[in-house]
């Protein structure tokens, strides 16, 4: 399916040079002089490698349609994931490439979502947000506002955020896992 280039989102699959990518980041540049662009990242879904594109915003390309299929995370296998299909419990190998840095979030018996071009794999989905355990954490230093200062701390998956002065080592915090930021304190 065509479509115009500044549509283009990350998560996305196209079809550019006669292979396939998967979006990664774009952003819409409009300089001083001359007409908009849109700067795509994207990588080639068969060798891994990345790249950088730009396009006049009127120019189109040709966006994959992708199918979402539900799955739970079972273990990492090497360099795979093995995921369990809910509905017919068959186990499903998938390169952990695929989910890049969110690989640490993975937790047993996760829903993930997988997105599929024509059977093929090409990009996994977490969910919004995991509980995790801060492991380690900076103490409060005197005189600091809880509205305005956070503090470094390390979660039990080795992860590194900010979260506010009153957390504590050993307390469990809601993390977003697109860019594990700080949500708030898990519910006991």
């Amino acid at each position: 399916m065509k479509q115009q280039a500044n549509l283009i989102r990350a998560g996305q699959v196209i079809e550019h040079d006669g292979r396939r990518w998967t979006v990664l980041k774009q952003q819409i540049i409009t300089p001083g002089k001359g007409g908009a662009f849109i700067q795509v990242e994207m990588r080639d879904l068969k060798t891994g490698n990345k790249t950088n594109e730009r396009w006049r915003t009127a120019d189109t390309v040709e966006r994959l349609m992708t199918d979402n299929k539900d799955f739970l995370y079972s273990y990492t296998d090497g360099d795979n994931l093995v995921l369990m299909d809910k509905e017919t419990y068959e186990q499903t190998l998938v390169p952990a490439a695929l989910l890049g840095e969110g690989v640490a979030f993975l937790q047993d018996n996760m829903p993930v979502t997988l997105d599929l071009v024509e059977g093929d794999p090409v990009g996994i989905h977490l969910p919004v947000s995991v509980v995790l355990e801060i492991i380690e954490a900076d103490p409060v230093t005197k005189g600091q506002t809880a509205t305005s200062s956070y503090k470094p701390a390390k979660l039990s998956n080795g992860i590194k955020t900010m979260v506010p002065p009153f957390i504590e080592t050993g307390e469990r915090i809601v993390v977003r896992t697109e860019d594990s930021t700080y949500m708030e304190r898990a519910k006991s």
